[in-house]
């Protein structure tokens, strides 16, 4: 069918609950959804698409036909729903790899006992503690044990290593005992080992108790050695826990759900909290999410989809923004976990904080997978918010102007692309419309020359050739207002914002031309903003003394006979330093342009004369200064 006849099919349907299968030409089914009224939901496929997400047009695109089913109620068609997308796939569902399987904790056999990670369990005569649903945990749990009791973690092989080479650096730092330099016996590093096992079998608090009896008696009978092994043992498992450790006083057991995109692509986080204490962590990377994602509708999918796979469900999912059918998909799950279940959405204090915990996750977890730092996708998250953008800025244009009480004025332009510096991008202006001090007319000029650039070859992607998501001008709501002019002058509607300094010339906030905005609070956005000031002024600083250095050179060369100001200038530009300029014979001076052969000989006598050794010192300190 054309979209013409699939609209008119759309039209025909009743306007009750159900659900409805896409399907393409061969026939499969590749998204189902479910709708509170199938003849509205539907029929908004295939009208305008300029309200559609990317990821939905496509979708539309490869429709051939459709199916429904009709359910007596919403929510009876949410139920349907999952139980339609876990069996079929569809392509344009968000479909969750459940990578779920049994994990072991392992205990070599043979005298020198090595414990392990593993994702199997082998008939190896072995040792195995499990099985265990999340390898997040599994592997957190060895290494914490082989840290809090010194236990190698490295591929040596015992007892045909000890005494071979030096040890690696956990013994430096206190992490391993070092059984490779022979001087830990068998007995006891396998007293070690048994600790580390029942470590892990008990948990920290009876490690801890156990550990603590051990102490006093070793101390009671005068081993005072051992009682202090003891006490380490007990302080590292304390530390190890304290870091590991994150405390919910509010909700003991949650879950805690984020999201982050960049590009076209997302990533869930997911962390699960049971007694206060984080026990297992996940991430979800959806690679075809498209450009602008409806994030409401796309929590309420992912959601759906995580919690299909899972049988444990908390009795509070926190979730780090608005969820679409939010009422219908709480009923969903309270049915499922058979108890109330509430979704919140915090806003501050602690269950706020583990929001932000599991942001940083997924901001990570996705940075990762473009090559960057998940701190920079959380610092354009957080400096969006802040902003009140709609989307995070990736590429960020900053401005700022260097003069010398009126003279020699420049002004810089950096970019940032991704939270990065992007150099390939950065410009420099010389400024040309008049002379003297006068910041406001500097950035009026140096934008709107920027934006007539552009707009020879719009789009281009290269150089100018590409419009900013978000303009940082250094400096407060007098230049946000010159330049607000030319944007609309232009036609543009850029969010601009003047970056403001306190007293000791660190940033303090960020204007636009009615009230500041206060920064300090907001980690990871102040410390970009304080990076992409500090940046260009960096930048357009050092324009500007390489110009006014340039131009202390210039006119020092015109005070040789035959050398004007253009000479000069031609003279530098060739040469690039005084010292080369001095070191050319008369042949190399007669090359540069507007030289003449009695010209080149003035200058080669000048820096050849002994009685002009003084001045050309003078020349090379002018251009130092």
């Amino acid at each position: 069918m054309d979209i013409v006849q699939l609209r008119e099919k759309a039209m025909r349907l009743p306007l009750q609950p159900g659900v409805y299968i896409m399907k393409n030409s061969r026939n499969e089914i590749i998204y189902i959804g479910k709708a509170k009224a199938l003849k509205n939901r539907v029929s908004q496929y295939f009208g305008s698409d300029k309200n559609h997400p990317e990821k939905v047009r496509r979708m539309v695109e490869n429709v051939d036909h459709f199916d429904y089913i009709i359910c007596k109620s919403e929510f009876e068609a949410l139920v349907l729903e999952c139980s339609l997308i876990k069996q079929n796939k569809p392509k344009y569902n968000i479909l969750l790899k459940d990578d779920k399987g049994y994990c072991y904790i392992r205990i070599s056999p043979g005298p020198w006992r090595r414990i392990s990670f593993e994702m199997q369990q082998k008939d190896d005569g072995a040792q195995y503690l499990g099985p265990y649903m999340s390898a997040w945990y599994a592997k957190n749990a060895v290494d914490e044990a082989l840290k809090i009791f010194g236990l190698p973690s490295c591929s040596k092989e015992f007892p045909r290593d000890i005494g071979k080479g030096r040890p690696c650096l956990n013994y430096y730092i206190k992490q391993c005992s070092a059984p490779c330099k022979g001087k830990l016996s068998l007995e006891e590093y396998n007293e070690s080992v048994d600790s580390a096992v029942s470590f892990l079998k008990s948990g920290d608090a009876d490690s801890v108790r156990l550990l603590t009896e051990k102490m006093n008696a070793a101390a009671e009978n005068f081993e005072f050695e051992l009682a202090a092994r003891f006490r380490d043992r007990i302080s590292a498992i304390k530390k190890i826990t304290e870091k590991q450790n994150v405390v919910a006083n509010i909700v003991q057991e949650q879950d805690a759900v984020a999201v982050i995109t960049e590009s076209s692509e997302a990533c869930f986080a997911v962390m699960r909290f049971k007694n206060g204490r984080l026990y297992d962590k996940e991430d979800f990377i959806i690679k075809d999410a498209g450009e602008n994602p409806d994030l409401p509708a796309m929590r309420s999918e992912f959601l759906q989809q995580y919690y299909t796979m899972r049988d444990s469900i908390p009795p509070v999912i926190s979730v780090d923004g608005e969820i679409e059918d939010e009422e219908l998909l709480c009923e969903w799950l309270c049915e499922k976990r058979g108890k109330s279940v509430k979704i919140v959405h915090p806003q501050k204090g602690e269950n706020m904080r583990i929001i932000e915990m599991s942001r940083e996750n997924a901001a990570e977890r996705l940075a990762q997978s473009h090559g960057h730092f998940g701190h920079e996708l959380t610092a354009l998250d957080e400096l969006a918010k802040l902003l009140g953008l709609t989307e995070k800025p990736e590429f960020i244009e900053s401005y700022d102007i260097s003069h010398h009480a009126g003279s020699d004025n420049v002004a810089g332009m950096v970019v940032f692309r991704n939270g990065r510096p992007f150099k390939k991008s950065y410009r420099k202006f010389e400024i040309k419309s008049f002379a003297g001090q006068d910041d406001y007319g500097s950035m009026t000029e140096v934008l709107t020359r920027r934006f007539k650039e552009y707009y020879k070859n719009p789009d281009s992607g290269i150089g100018f050739g590409q419009l900013p998501d978000l303009i940082l001008l250094d400096g407060g709501k007098g230049q946000v207002s010159a330049v607000r002019k030319v944007l609309e002058q232009f036609g543009l509607n850029i969010p601009l914002f003047g970056m403001v300094k306190d007293s000791r010339h660190r940033t303090r906030a960020i204007t636009d031309e009615g009230h500041e905005i206060a920064i300090n609070s907001k980690r990871s956005a102040f410390t970009l903003v304080s990076e992409i000031q500090d940046e260009v002024h960096r930048f357009a600083i050092g324009y500007h003394r390489q110009k006014h250095g340039k131009r202390s050179f210039s006119t020092s060369l015109t005070e040789i006979d035959g050398i004007g100001p253009a000479r000069a200038k031609a003279l530098l530009s060739t040469f690039k330093t005084i010292d080369r300029i001095r070191q050319a014979e008369v042949e190399e001076l007669i090359q540069v342009k507007g030289m003449t052969e009695p010209a080149a000989q003035a200058v080669y006598d000048y820096f050849h004369n002994e009685k002009n050794d003084d001045k050309a010192v003078n020349i090379d300190n002018k251009g130092k200064e």
